[in-house]
């Protein structure tokens, strides 16, 4: 799960690293009230959206007076923010976040990543802070160190000291930045992170280290122990679909095709859309409806693919071991008498109760395709999906 830069730095300066001061708002007039309280002389107005690339996209901007703070939300907030991240679909502000500008001497990059090569954290930092770090790793990859920590081992003080050395931090403020990845590695080891990354994290000529934007992604499995953490989520910044589909408890991920998919076992799945691209198609999602699912949650599936306005046909292809067919047919059958089915669905179902799972989907008098072997499923529904092209 992601949270906003807002929230990310308020976290990490919750575990000792210094950020501006700043705050929040939801509307110009409270930005404007925002900016006199903060008595400066340079405000940053940013666009709080779940995507990077801000920036060049016009959802950053450094003005010199409330009055130009005001102006600058009124021009961000509601507007579409659309960035390299987004997609061409972009993503609404709502909120924006203001804070004091900094009189900046240097630009560092610094992140931890849990690395499932090594099984535990990797560092990596360049002093090509402010930047991509894809962009610096393509142009100049000599600029990017990196540390791999042992698996199930605190940081010592003397690794964080060499990523200091490495960045040619100056002598005096070596001790601040060591502190700094400290509480990095506290920051991530207590939330259950999966990544952290402070981009830039700045040296100012007041001799302060400063945190001046932030990005956190963490692990959803551990919220049953990070509730606070779970209460960061912004669904306005989420998929709708992918959002709906948590709630039933459906594995599903949002793609850009035509073909919804709906299988279940991960495995399953990418060899059913491998199928659908070798024929010529392209999935609309990834959907993994997982071991043992009702007829409720089939149905549930289905509707939320169907329904989806850019599916233009439906691939189920299930093999039931602990799950039994006709829970997939009838779940199957409900959600398309629901939505008057009549999207081409091709369904192939093998396992327990089978003939009891094809019966129900014949007696049903709807139109399924059927398809008998893994082989033919993604040829007819890719077909099928062509055929109402015309």
């Amino acid at each position: 799960m992601n949270i906003h830069e807002y929230q990310a730095k308020q976290l990490l300066n919750k575990y000792g690293i210094k950020i501006p001061n700043g705050k929040v708002a939801h509307s110009p007039s409270e930005a404007l009230r925002i900016a006199h309280d903060l008595k400066c002389e340079t405000f940053v107005v940013k666009a709080q959206i779940h995507a990077g690339g801000r920036g060049k996209a016009g959802g950053v901007k450094i003005v010199k007076s409330p009055k130009e703070v005001g102006a600058a939300a009124d021009q961000l907030i509601d507007s579409k923010l659309v960035t390299p991240q987004t997609g061409p679909n972009g993503k609404i502000v709502k909120k924006i976040y203001i804070e004091e500008g900094s009189n900046i001497e240097k630009e560092f990059y610094i992140s931890m990543i849990v690395d499932r090569v090594t099984d535990g954290i990797t560092i990596i930092a360049s002093t090509e802070g402010g930047m991509e770090i894809e962009e610096v790793a393509e142009k100049t990859p000599e600029k990017i160190y990196t540390l791999s920590l042992e698996p199930s081992t605190e940081i010592k003080t003397n690794e964080a000291k060499k990523i200091t050395t490495q960045l040619g931090v100056q002598k005096n403020q070596i001790g601040k930045v060591v502190e700094v990845i400290l509480s990095l590695y506290k920051t991530m080891t207590s939330t259950d992170s999966l990544m952290i990354e402070i981009n830039p994290l700045v040296s100012t000529k007041e001799g302060e280290i400063l945190a001046l934007d932030a990005k956190i992604d963490f692990d959803e499995n551990a919220f049953y122990r990070q509730k606070n953490i779970e209460e960061l989520r912004d669904e306005d910044q989420e998929d709708p679909l992918e959002l709906k589909a948590k709630r039933h408890d459906l594995n599903y991920i949002k793609l850009d095709g035509n073909i919804g998919v709906m299988v279940n076992g991960a495995g399953l799945a990418m060899a059913t859309m491998d199928l659908i691209k070798l024929h010529g198609g392209t999935p609309a999602n990834f959907m993994d409806i997982a071991g043992a699912a009702t007829p409720e949650r089939v149905a549930a599936a289905f509707k939320l693919l169907y329904l989806d306005k850019d599916v233009k046909g439906i691939l189920c292809n299930v093999f039931g071991g602990m799950m039994r067919t006709n829970s997939i047919a009838e779940g199957l059958v409900s959600a398309a008498k629901e939505v008057n089915m009549t999207k081409p669905v091709v369904v192939r179902l093998e396992g327990t109760n089978i003939e009891l799972g094809r019966k129900i989907l014949k007696e049903s008098g709807l139109q399924f395709i059927n398809a008998k072997n893994f082989g033919e499923t993604a040829k007819k529904i890719v077909e099928a999906v062509n055929k109402e092209k015309k």
